[in-house]
């Protein structure tokens, strides 16, 4: 009789869902996906493979794009049906830095999953400046204030201290600047007239795409980059670098990428927008899941030549729940890369307002701006009425758990507390402009940049 019930309860719940995936009827079933080689594409590859853009009625194509810029003008001009992108590219398009578009986000991607590295010489010109452990081994999380002699080191001797950076709005941005101005490191100011973002800088940071910063560390054009997986671990396992903190340790279960399309896309085919963010769900459900046992799988997935291309020891060395520093000082951070737990798929409007707070701290953003404008651009990219239409679905199909999902919330996480952030300032994104206040380096209120001063 167990047996029977256990069977009708599984019959009923396969009809169900059958019945609400007919329900669905996508407008659009053919899709071209973009995304850089970068671990945390994984959610597309792994929606791919194992077969939930399918199950949605979606024939996907992924393709890979040389760099950010290009990969959002595909999107922009429709050569792209969505892709995998830098959280700030939609809040910027949206605001009009750069290219201007009104793209959205249903999805995002994970949390974490970017670290720091410097040159060998750097490396060993910091470690005097580092505290050790009993063992002999580096005390973490490493302050820029141990960087902070080595680059007026280089300054004294005219050398200027460059480092890279994947794109003006990218994550990797935001950390590095965030990271070496906890460190008393001006990592400069951007304006209208100068977007190089070198403005009054101590540290002169530029692009270089991820691919190309271990070579380009190496040709000794840049000291130090900050950078997602496997590019930190690439460093390491050639022995040209040593990655010294992580943006866990920056910020704890940061935002990273999302997944973006335009606002026309999802106005013209919204079951196709809630069946690929279904699909999207999945894949990130099933990366975490059982305490990451799938992650072996993953990163052999996401090793082939058709996603990211890097050796599987290379990937493994993050993915699985470590974090290789210099060589042989490996250490457990399970929570490096995180696509599921902690709700990392939901689109917070806190987690964007953070993103236009350093835009503006750093010029990108000139004038200073209310509360209730970031709160407005906020909603107007971070989709989470999208996001969570698609999760309820999940769970009346049986293919999601209730529990797993914030359905009370506003939109806004809890405040970061002081202890979670490298420079013990808390985060609260119902009060942006009391927070960017609170950072030492930085525009604050009225400021802005002219020439290469800041005034007001």
């Amino acid at each position: 009789m167990k047996n029977l019930t256990a069977l009708l309860a599984a019959s009923t719940i396969m009809v169900s869902a059958a019945a609400n995936a007919e329900m669905l009827d996508v407008e659009k079933d053919e899709l071209k996906f973009g995304f850089i080689k970068l671990t945390d594409m994984a959610p597309l590859a792994v929606a791919y493979e194992n077969g939930y853009f399918e199950d949605e009625g979606l024939f996907v194509t992924l393709e890979p794009q040389a760099n950010w810029k290009v990969l959002l003008d595909r999107v922009i001009d429709g050569q792209l049906d969505g892709a995998h992108m830098l959280a700030g590219q939609p809040l910027a398009a949206t605001i009009g830095f750069g290219t201007e578009a009104h793209i959205i986000t249903p999805f995002s991607m994970d949390l974490n999953g970017n670290g720091i590295t410097v040159s060998n010489e750097v490396w060993e010109l910091m470690k005097p400046n580092i505290p050790q452990n009993a063992d002999g081994l580096p005390q973490h999380p490493i302050s820029a204030a141990a960087l902070k002699p080595v680059v007026e080191q280089y300054s004294n001797e005219g050398k200027p201290f460059n480092m890279g950076m994947v794109f003006p709005v990218s994550t990797h941005n935001y950390e590095l600047r965030y990271w070496l101005a906890s460190g008393g490191i001006h990592p400069g100011f951007y304006s209208p007239e100068d977007v190089s973002g070198q403005i009054s800088a101590q540290a002169l940071l530029s692009v270089t795409p991820p691919p190309q910063m271990p070579a380009t560390l190496e040709a000794g054009t840049i000291y130090g980059y900050c950078v997602g997986e496997p590019w930190n671990q690439q460093a390491v396992i050639k022995g040209i670098g040593v990655p010294v903190i992580t943006d866990y340790e920056i910020w704890k279960n940061n935002p990273e990428k999302v997944f973006g399309i335009t606002a026309q896309f999802a106005q013209d085919y919204p079951n196709t927008t809630l069946a690929l963010t279904k699909a999207l769900i999945r894949a990130a459900m099933w990366l975490d899941e059982n305490d990451n046992a799938n992650r072996p799988e993953a990163v052999e997935i996401l090793s082939r030549p058709e996603y990211v291309g890097a050796d599987y020891e290379v990937i493994a060395n993050s993915m699985t729940g470590t974090f290789e520093y210099e060589k042989g000082d490996k250490r457990a951070v399970p929570d490096f890369n995180v696509f599921f737990r902690y709700n990392a798929t939901q689109p917070y409007y806190s987690d964007a307002i953070w993103y236009l707070t350093q835009m503006r701290r750093w010029g990108q953003i000139a004038e200073a701006k209310s509360d209730t404008w970031y709160d407005e651009v906020a909603k107007s990219v971070y989709k989470k009425d999208i996001y969570l239409d698609a999760a309820r679905m999940l769970v009346d199909e049986g293919l999601a758990n209730e529990a797993d999902f914030d359905w009370a919330s506003d939109g806004y996480k809890s405040p970061t507390p002081a202890e979670d952030i490298i420079d013990g300032v808390p985060y609260d994104g119902k009060a942006p402009n009391a927070y960017l206040d609170s950072l030492t380096i930085g525009l604050k209120g009225e400021q802005k940049v002219v020439g290469s001063q800041v005034e007001g």
